[in-house]
């Protein structure tokens, strides 16, 4: 006799397959805010370091005139 406990339970099988689903696609949005943030935070380093070094080869602003 077979035992029961070792069949296949197609309910148990949907419902992995289900979740793995779900958690795959979630890990996916998860990389993809990941990268995301890494290449704004790299664009906003890089922005401070290029103004930073190039702050004293620009020329003073000129001073507005005011209107009478």
């Amino acid at each position: 006799m077979t035992n029961p406990w070792l069949k296949k339970n197609p309910f148990m099988s949907m419902w992995l397959s289900a979740f793995n689903t779900v958690a795959g696609s979630v890990r996916g949005h998860a990389m993809q805010q990941a990268k995301r943030q890494a290449a704004s935070s790299a664009t906003r380093a890089t922005k401070t370091v290029f103004d930073a070094w190039t702050a004293g080869v620009k020329p003073t602003p000129a001073k507005r005139k005011r209107k009478r």
